[in-house]
């Protein structure tokens, strides 16, 4: 069984920096597509990033483009996600995930066969 195990959350400042990684166990990373979701309180879980499986293709949500990095490291089955100058709004659960379709960065219903558990990223002003 695949497992995602995010790590590196936590309270900081507005313009302070985070790296978020998750590990994948019980799979092989470079099998898959991999990204990086979010959820506020009372909103639903949406996209952050993606990046496919050697890393030669990303995407991001467009409130985050220029202050995060998705990036790989599959000889270590681990996703990171560089969050710079991080504002209040930014303040979510992230999960990372894994999907099948190992050049699949565009995001679909049926998007994200693995879960991890999330990571509180909470940002004050």
């Amino acid at each position: 069984q695949v497992q995602l195990d995010e790590a590196g959350g936590g309270r900081v400042q507005t313009g302070d920096s985070l790296l978020l990684s998750c590990t994948v166990s019980g799979g092989t990373l470079s099998s898959y597509s991999a990204g990086w979701f979010r959820q506020a309180p009372g909103q639903e879980r949406e996209f952050v990033s993606t990046i496919s499986w050697a890393g030669t293709s990303t995407r991001y949500t467009d409130s985050v483009k220029g202050r995060f990095t998705i990036s790989r490291e599959n000889e270590k089955n681990t996703l990171y996600l560089q969050m710079d100058s991080l504002k209040p709004e930014d303040t979510a659960v992230y999960y990372c995930a894994v999907d099948p379709r190992p050049y699949r960065v565009e995001v679909d219903a049926g998007w994200g066969k693995y879960w991890g558990q999330g990571t509180q990223v909470t940002v004050s002003s």
